[in-house]
């Protein structure tokens, strides 16, 4: 049984043990996030620091507005990723593996996992700091058929966005009802923040601030948040805080098509015509939503999946009956996959 406090609290068979990693992708970004990330790391019943046996491990990521301490919460009538892969080792639906939760917040709600000269690295830190931690303090198949990556809406994104630039680190990816197809994911959403800015006469910081000081916040304030966030992401101006553009005219709100193309790069729909072989090596490509989702992600995910098996890469799709929130029970579906096809060594 679990003997750290949060183990326990948890009920868990296996355990969590929450370290702290100094990122030095991070250090010195221009929103002033800091480096020092928690990490917290599941490890299976019966795991033996001392041992000899490795274990493969699953990297999942959050979505916007999450973070680490998020995922491993537990909620009434729900059950987190920590307790999935928990209760799916110990009923012997899937084999033994190890579960890094990676944090990558910021202060506008999220980096996408990407690096960024606005937010700092996020790719990198994940790829290199947070893989090179476990690798050095835990017993894992530290080579790329030892390694998944995965997550839900935004954390879906960074999933397919590292295997699609980061090749070489994962052999596997899951995004549940990830970021595709910002052209009727995105777009609607513009409207509402451009209004919301034109209140604060288009000063972001002075915007962040308000944000920030609410102690209740409106929808329309969290959908302008979200604007920034992408933007601070894939479309950053420099690296000074808030120096981003956003893709439509502060004035008349009409779309900034130069702006949006930068956007629209990286799209996964678009991205991933150009990344045939990154998708190649990959042993499983995993990608679901349900055919309620709010952002019309179910669209994107049929998109993407056309498309690369159109380039002839192997897919598994699904589409299930749920909207975008609460669907953290389809990690009972990906999990066991992708342990499925990584390497052990026993």
């Amino acid at each position: 049984m679990a003997t750290s406090e949060l183990g326990r609290l948890l009920r868990l068979d296996g355990d969590v043990h929450i370290d702290f990693i100094d990122s030095p992708a991070l250090r010195g970004n221009a929103l002033g996030d800091p480096s020092e990330r928690p990490l917290p790391v599941y490890t299976p019943p019966g795991y033996d620091l001392e041992g000899s046996k490795r274990y493969p491990v699953l990297y999942v990521l959050h979505g916007y507005t999450g973070d680490a301490a998020g995922l491993v919460a537990g909620k009434a009538w729900e059950t987190n990723v920590v307790q999935w892969i928990d209760k799916l080792i110990t009923s012997g639906a899937m084999p033994p593996a190890l579960l890094a939760v990676v944090d990558g917040f910021t202060r506008l709600g999220g980096s996408q996992y990407m690096n960024s000269i606005h937010n700092g690295d996020y790719a990198t830190y994940v790829v290199r700091d947070v893989v090179g931690h476990l690798d050095a303090h835990y017993r894992t198949v530290a080579r790329e058929g030892g390694r998944a990556v995965l997550g839900k809406s935004s954390g879906g994104y960074g999933s397919l966005h590292l295997v699609m630039t980061q090749p070489g680190t994962f052999a596997a990816f899951a995004s549940h009802s990830g970021d595709t197809n910002f052209r009727a994911a995105s777009i609607r959403q513009f409207g509402d923040a451009q209004r919301v800015l034109e209140r604060f006469d288009h000063d972001l910081e002075a915007f962040v601030k308000h944000f920030e000081a609410r102690p209740k916040r409106p929808f329309d304030e969290y959908s302008t948040m979200e604007m920034l966030g992408y933007a601070s992401a894939y479309s950053p101006r420099e690296a000074q805080a808030f120096a981003i553009d956003l893709p439509w005219n502060a004035k008349t709100g009409e779309i900034r098509d130069d702006v949006f193309a930068r956007w629209l790069a990286f799209d996964p729909v678009e991205m991933c015509v150009g990344k045939r072989a990154e998708f190649e090596r990959l042993r499983l490509s995993y990608v679901d939503c349900g055919r309620r989702d709010e952002y019309y992600l179910d669209l994107g995910a049929r998109i993407l999946a056309g498309r690369l098996r159109e380039l002839g890469v192997a897919v598994r799709h699904e589409e299930f009956d749920d909207d975008h929130k609460n669907v953290g029970y389809r990690y009972a579906v990906s999990l066991p996959a992708l342990a499925a096809v990584l390497d052990r060594e026993d």
